[in-house]
């Protein structure tokens, strides 16, 4: 049932245009049908549309019923979605947010095993998942578990629940592809790594995670002898981002890829 209510709700918007699109393109269909065959000069086009309007009004009279039905169907499935959110998946959610209190407060500790399975008294990130995963809290549970089973060197697992977590937040989601990124480079899939660092960055430039995820894409370049490739992402980390904490720091780094380069 949670997991059919969650599906209804990440896809309502599509759901909605969708309905909304296919009565228009009914009605669409209906009109080029009844125009399709007429003459294009002007005074056939004035009668083209005075004939289309009166069988457009003779269609609608003779389909009210269907015509009803149709608006009815989509006014049910709107005010269906508002009483849904309203009375029971808000509810969750702000239970989740109260049960899963504790077990952040563990992974700002780094109690990471804590945080992940509970105390015994509080639940943990994998039952707030298992609980609700429907809801926004269950969906930020996956990127909490993901950041605790990288941080205990579980890394298969951390890309596992690092995939499962889906979010729109400018920061927030380059952060979750450059920590999979980090637990592909611990299994030593260093292509995979730099697809993720590159996605990262690229994602949504900006001060904080921009130059975070250039600055890991670049030592992995230069780890792999490709100095050249890493060397312009430095320059352009001093060019964009010298005031970053990765900029403030990067000449060491442009440095010794321009040895390496003219090595």
């Amino acid at each position: 049932m949670c997991s059919l209510i969650f599906n209804f709700k990440s896809e309502n918007c599509h759901l909605f245009l969708k309905i909304i699109y296919f009565c228009l393109t009914i009605f669409e269909n209906r009109l080029y049908e009844m125009t399709k065959d007429k003459k294009n000069n002007q005074a056939d086009n004035l009668t083209e549309v005075e004939s289309a309007l009166t069988r457009t009004e003779q269609f609608l009279e003779s389909n009210q019923k269907l015509i009803s039905i149709v608006i009815g169907s989509i006014v049910i499935v709107v005010v269906g979605y508002l009483a849904l959110n309203k009375f029971y998946l808000d509810p969750r959610d702000q239970e989740a947010k109260d049960q899963m209190y504790v077990a952040q407060n563990y992974f700002e500790k780094d109690s990471f095993n804590l945080a992940l399975n509970g105390d015994g008294g509080n639940l943990g990130f994998l039952d707030i998942i298992d609980d609700f995963g429907s809801t926004d809290a269950g969906n930020l549970a996956k990127y909490y578990a993901g950041v605790s089973y990288l941080q205990m060197g579980q890394f298969e697992d951390a890309i596992e629940y690092l995939k499962k977590f889906k979010t729109d937040d400018l920061l927030l989601k380059p952060i979750a592809l450059g920590a999979q990124g980090d637990a592909q480079l611990e299994l030593g899939k260093t292509d995979k790594a730099l697809d993720l660092y590159t996605e990262a960055y690229k994602l949504n430039e900006n001060e904080l995670t921009t130059p975070i995820y250039m600055l890991k894409a670049a030592e992995l370049l230069e780890s792999t002898g490709k100095n050249e490739e890493a060397l312009k992402i430095y320059e352009t980390i001093k060019q964009k981002f010298p005031e970053s904490n990765e900029g403030r720091n990067i000449d060491k780094y442009i440095a010794r890829a321009k040895v390496k380069t003219n090595s």
